[in-house]
């Protein structure tokens, strides 16, 4: 294994070091994301449901500064304060996006500069056989296997993410018609729980 390393190009290097600061973003920004997200999907389903029976959230929800405001409900507001927090939701979404669409193509930069480079100093012998050429592939195969091993995990990750960004989205559109509703309606009063 020692040997393997130790016969490595400097773009070999190059590449597998930008691709695991790549993997190691894309685990950061995953945890990260998601603890948050979790965390705002149940605050919003628990808003939901107070707004569904006619109470105002108890807890610290999007739409919590209009009703402290006591100021007109209106639709603008509303999607103001929706857009706000579906824009916060996203934060990091497009950097996995990035790493997963990215780290295939440095993987197999770093596989063909070691191709080129094995080639070259092969050419010059005139005996080629399979026995060289072997080790020298496989080698240079490092770099677009951990390319691809950084992209799956990457991609995964920002399906995971947007799909609770999107969840978080649904709640809020339905918080919006409860809200909008309830002021339309004079007779019906959102009651302090």
């Amino acid at each position: 294994m020692i040997d393997f390393f130790s016969n490595m190009g400097a773009i070999t290097w190059f590449v597998l070091v930008w691709l695991s600061i790549y993997f190691i973003a894309n685990i950061w920004i995953f945890l990260w994301r998601f603890f948050n997200l979790s965390n705002i999907l149940s605050l919003e389903k628990s808003t939901l449901e107070l707004l569904s029976n006619d109470h105002l959230p108890t807890k610290k929800s999007t739409f919590n500064p209009i009703f402290d405001s006591k100021s007109s409900i209106n639709i603008q507001m509303l999607n103001i304060y929706k857009l706000d927090t579906v824009k916060r939701t996203t934060t990091g979404l497009s950097m996995l996006s990035v790493i997963s669409s990215t780290a295939p193509f440095i993987g197999l930069f770093g596989t063909v500069i070691e191709i080129l480079e094995a080639f070259y100093h092969l050419g010059g012998d005139g005996k080629i056989s399979f026995d060289i050429i072997a080790p020298i592939i496989s080698k240079a195969l490092i770099a677009t296997a951990f390319g691809i091993l950084t992209a799956i995990p990457a991609y995964s990750f920002y399906i995971i993410l947007k799909r609770k960004a999107y969840e978080i989205s649904v709640y809020l559109d339905m918080q919006i018609n409860i809200i909008l509703s309830s002021a339309n309606n004079l007779d019906s009063k959102i009651t302090l729980k």
